[in-house]
């Protein structure tokens, strides 16, 4: 039988033993880069249900409870009570609510794809594996931080027009309760977001998050003794609703973090976090 005639790609270049050496892809062939990373993590963030659930609730949360305690407090305080009051600060009981959502989806962002193997289809696509943490890291941060920003400013407007009997913020508390609180609730799902890469399980990450959130609160309140008095100030000024409050003037403790200060310790935590999870991640297995 005659045989067929072989393709043009599949032909033997002249010279060589070996086929389609001669063969060029009709595929455009570039060098891949970050943003390659960036674009990939933002279609997987924004195509997951577990996204606009979190993200949901925590819009829920934050605006709801901002919400009802201004008009609780606007309908049941007197005129002399909210003199000198920061209304912005009634805000930071629906956001400390909130930030567990922000930290169940950082840590989702990473550790899901430990748990169905996804993360194995990544690492074949992109094989630098800092650039898929960092490209993580980058989409998750943008999106936590404009939602926060966002929900915080409409509870911030709502509650400056509701209680009119407290005083005016200041520029500076304005951008405290409003700027500088998302970054810090960013930078804490970011943190969560490393746990889950360092852990690779998501129950264990959303677990030691929430403790870090709330534990050492909760462990400064049983601590009677006199002798650790230093121990349960130290708990009470770090802990994270503290840390929190201090964005709106109202720490809980007299000393301790101020001003800026939580921003700060939650930039260090997290670049410190984040070098750790590279670290380890060009070590382990996927």
């Amino acid at each position: 039988m005659p045989q067929a005639a072989v393709p043009d790609w599949q032909a033997v270049a002249h010279g060589s033993s070996y086929p389609g050496v001669g063969y060029t892809s009709p595929i455009p062939v570039v060098r891949t880069h970050l943003g390659h990373a960036i674009s990939s993590e933002w279609t997987k963030i924004r195509s997951v249900r577990s996204t606009m659930w979190t993200l949901g609730v925590f819009v829920a949360l934050v605006v709801g409870i901002g919400l009802l305690v201004a008009a609780l407090v606007a309908a049941n305080a007197g005129d002399e009570s909210l003199q000198g009051e920061n209304p912005l600060s009634f805000g930071v009981f629906g956001l400390l609510l909130g930030s567990i959502c922000i930290i169940t989806l950082g840590v989702l962002t990473t550790a899901s794809e430990y748990g169905t193997g996804m993360i194995r289809t990544t690492m074949t696509a992109c094989p630098t594996r800092g650039r898929v943490l960092a490209a993580k890291a980058i989409v998750f941060f943008a999106v936590a931080f404009t939602v926060t920003f966002a929900s915080v400013l409409l509870v911030a407007l709502a509650d400056v027009s509701m209680l009119t009997d407290a005083r005016e913020p200041s520029t500076a508390e304005w951008l405290k309760g409003t700027l500088g609180v998302s970054f810090y609730i960013a930078l804490l799902g970011l943190l969560s977001l490393l746990i889950g890469s360092v852990i690779r399980h998501s129950a264990g990450a959303i677990t030691i998050m929430i403790g870090v959130v709330l534990a050492p609160l909760v462990i400064a309140l049983f601590m009677f003794s006199e002798a650790l008095d230093g121990v349960r100030q130290a708990l009470f000024e770090y802990s994270i609703p503290n840390q929190l409050s201090v964005f709106y003037s109202n720490s809980l403790s007299e000393s301790g973090p101020s001003g800026w200060d939580p921003l700060w310790i939650a930039l260090g935590v997290t670049a410190a976090a984040f070098a750790g999870a590279v670290a380890l991640l060009d070590r382990r297995d996927v």
